[in-house]
């Protein structure tokens, strides 16, 4: 039970923090962090949680993560429906605490006609900068194929895995400075969940592509390293 407890915390501070800094500090008149500040806030989350928590739970706070280990063979099967109801469930409860953070605003609505609404993903009308559903699958896919090489590499039993978590939490810093303008990045169907059902409109009905892309890379990375880069026992 630990472990879903810690993965329920893990993807909650993700969630709180990343999409908070997106929220409440992206955009602050004359101050505010824009796309590397939220990039790197992503960063820091899973950096924090990871030295945290990985050691109860494997760190994962994401269910292409979690599938994606899986297609490496680094995570029980049995395993991954309890992990990933427990990283939906922290997302969305995270969600719905940055929603009454700024229900305290004046003036507060979520305008969700417009990209990015509540920190949401999208494509087309809906990618912050208008790129199509193909540009964002690709994006999606790809970095999130990358994300578990590092993250499969990085924690390897020959691996230095004392610098697993920063490696891995610079990663997805990289990953966001790619691919902000792009879909606001993913990367993570829990995220992504949480933050299109308070959202809603079109943003929740988009919010499919944000499981199917990056689970598909997340698989595809899983397989790779497996299969092609992993060290065998002699």
């Amino acid at each position: 039970m630990k472990n879903l407890i810690a993965e329920f915390f893990g993807t909650f501070w993700l969630v709180f923090c990343g999409c908070g800094s997106a929220l409440f500090a992206a955009g602050y008149p004359e101050l505010g962090i824009g796309f590397a500040g939220v990039s790197l806030a992503f960063g820091l989350t899973v950096v924090t949680m990871a030295y945290a928590v990985g050691h109860i739970s494997g760190g994962h706070f994401n269910p292409a993560v979690s599938l994606g280990l899986w297609a490496g063979g680094r995570f029980d099967s049995k395993d991954l429906v309890p992990y990933i109801i427990a990283q939906c469930a922290g997302a969305i409860v995270a969600a719905g605490f940055l929603y009454l953070i700024l229900s305290g605003k004046a003036g507060f609505a979520i305008d969700n006609t417009k990209a990015g609404a509540f920190a949401s993903n999208g494509y087309g009308a809906f990618s912050p900068d208008g790129y199509s559903i193909v540009s964002a699958f690709v994006t999606e896919f790809i970095l999130t194929m990358f994300f578990l090489l590092i993250i499969l590499g990085t924690t390897d039993k020959f691996a230095n895995t004392k610098f697993a978590g920063l490696a891995i939490g610079l990663a997805l810093v990289l990953i966001h400075l790619v691919s902000i303008p792009v879909t606001n990045t993913s990367v993570n169907p829990a995220r992504s969940l949480s933050q299109a059902i308070f959202a809603g409109g079109e943003p929740l009905m988009q919010v499919w592509m944000f499981w199917v892309a990056p689970i598909a890379g997340a698989i595809a990375g899983g397989f790779i390293y497996k299969s092609f880069l992993e060290t065998k026992a002699a």
